[in-house]
């Protein structure tokens, strides 16, 4: 185990350093990924690896594949593609904790069940974001249908929902060959359930609850606080003030772990 995270701990380093070399993640987001990938691969191995890598270069080809495309949207986010420390921890920091989890009860299968379906969840609700804003349809706020602009939290398209069943399919593909416990097909529809439903809950929250601020030069809603790309100061208009979209995707993980253990319990016990 002392040499297992030794190398996890090498691993999650090099992939910080690189994935900043490569503008991926800030300086902020490198060090954080560093400590959450030597816990998940030092802790977890290589099942535990292979699945954080799967969802780290996948959302991150994303997000650097159409960065030019969504340029025009950048107004409505509170950050851009490069992520900092609290998207890392956000995306990766219940990962951590099921690492360790699963570091000191050996045999048990749920910790690993959650973690696919934490990392179903998020890499889901990317996939939704980044492919879900080129809709030739307008979103629709998910609580009531009524059309938004695109980017705006909470608005949802059939495109979008179609990328977050590939973000969440691709992760129980990756899954399948270290899972045992059940037949393959059924655990892969439950880690793409739990991926949806991990990302329509994001959506959910950040259709009613997650902050969310309103510039009175550019007169458009955003989720940046406290300046606007503009320069001008933003303004809370609605939800909850401690809420922020780093926070919305740690509960999207969340749900996505405790959806797949639950689902996985009911059908097998």
């Amino acid at each position: 185990m002392p040499t297992q995270l030794l190398i996890g701990t090498f691993l999650g380093v090099l992939v910080g350093y690189l994935a900043w070399r490569f503008h991926a993640l800030s300086r902020s987001g490198a060090w954080a990924a560093g400590a959450v990938g030597a816990l998940i691969f030092g802790l977890g191995g290589i099942s535990w690896a292979i699945l954080l890598l799967t969802f780290f270069v996948s959302s991150s080809t994303l997000s650097r594949a159409f960065a030019r495309r969504k340029a025009g949207l950048n107004e409505k986010f509170a950050k851009g593609s490069q992520r900092d420390w609290g998207q890392v921890l956000a995306n990766g920091g219940l990962g951590a904790l099921l690492a360790i989890i699963q570091f000191f009860y050996q045999g048990s299968i749920w910790p690993w069940l959650a973690f696919a379906g934490a990392m179903a969840a998020v890499n889901a609700d990317t996939w939704a974001t980044e492919l879900g804003v080129f809709s030739s349809s307008r979103p629709r706020l998910i609580t009531n249908g009524k059309p938004v602009d695109s980017g705006t939290s909470g608005g949802v398209t059939l495109l979008g929902y179609l990328a977050a069943l590939g973000g969440a399919l691709i992760i129980g593909l990756v899954a399948l060959p270290f899972t045992k416990e059940m037949a393959g097909l059924t655990l892969l529809g439950v880690i793409a359930l739990a991926g949806l439903s991990g990302s329509t809950f994001d959506s959910f929250l950040g259709a009613t609850v997650q902050a969310k601020y309103y510039c009175p030069h550019c007169q458009k809603e955003t989720e940046q606080h406290s300046d606007h790309t503009c320069g001008s100061g933003t303004r809370q208009i609605r939800g909850w003030d401690w809420l922020n979209n780093d926070l919305v995707n740690l509960a999207c993980s969340l749900v996505g772990a405790l959806l797949t253990t639950g689902l996985v319990w009911l059908l097998i016990k």
